[in-house]
């Protein structure tokens, strides 16, 4: 992985790091004050983890299609969120990784999922052909 899809994993794995301890945190410090909130930023976390896990082996195809459902869900999440933290602000007294569709983090959740389809749709896996043995038990393809 070069170029632009170096840079995704990275921004990938800094908001991992960045949603997991914000979740971390705000589960053990004040879970009682928004359980909804930040149960939501620990779920975001897991899906960064899984997302840049998925993005830096996506030259498999197992991987290509966990980057894409793990991707497709966290768009899903951002939007849906985003839009409820606006329209019932009341539901998230704290607010998520994907609050206000990634204010508190730039926006960035909220570009994020669009360039990684764009990525995965630019780079799909390769395709090794169907592979067969010889007599002798070697590999062909």
């Amino acid at each position: 992985m070069t170029g632009v899809g170096r840079v995704l994993v990275i921004v990938y794995a800094i908001l991992a790091v960045g949603a997991f301890g914000r979740s971390l945190v705000q589960i053990i410090e004040r879970f009682d004050k928004a359980p909804l909130a930040f149960t939501l930023s620990a779920v975001s976390a897991v899906v960064y983890i899984v997302a840049t896990l998925a993005l830096v082996f996506a030259g498999s195809k197992v991987w290509y299609r966990v980057a894409w459902v793990t991707i497709s869900f966290e768009m899903a999440g951002v939007l849906a969120i985003g839009t409820l933290s606006v329209i019932r602000p009341e539901l998230f007294p704290e607010a998520t990784v994907w609050s206000f569709y990634g204010m508190g983090y730039v926006f960035v959740p909220l570009v994020l999922p669009f360039l990684g389809m764009w990525w995965l749709v630019k780079h799909p896996p390769r395709d090794d052909g169907p592979r067969s043995t010889d007599a002798a038990g070697t590999v062909a393809r």
